[in-house]
């Protein structure tokens, strides 16, 4: 088969024994062969790497989402804290006011 091949491209003196020189012909597709298995090699090796490169930046997404999931989590715990640390405040603030209260009627009388 591939000596058949070979022959439609013309006399190549590196794969036959009966040429002495190698056609321009031969020559030009033997250059389209080695460019096509050199091109396909580069571009499998460039797609590669981008679909590891890709890859990582999803699993770095992923675990931004996960952080803003906890980051968002944590303000409204923090928020609720706060929230209920101000009505406490209050509620002694307003104790304070009673007591004081209390404590001027007793001076007054």
């Amino acid at each position: 088969m591939l000596p058949i091949l070979l022959s439609i491209w013309g006399c190549m003196p590196e794969l036959s024994k009966d040429c002495i020189d190698m056609t321009n012909a031969s020559s030009t597709y033997l250059g389209i062969v080695g460019g096509a298995i050199i091109g396909g090699i580069v571009s499998w090796w460039v797609y590669n790497r981008q679909t590891k490169t890709s890859n990582s930046q999803d699993r770095i997404l992923h675990r931004i989402e996960e952080l803003d999931k906890s980051h968002d989590s944590i303000l409204k715990k923090l928020a609720d804290f706060d929230d209920k640390h101000e009505s406490t405040l209050d509620a002694m603030e307003e104790l304070h006011r009673k007591v004081d209260s209390l404590l001027s009627q007793d001076d007054e009388s």
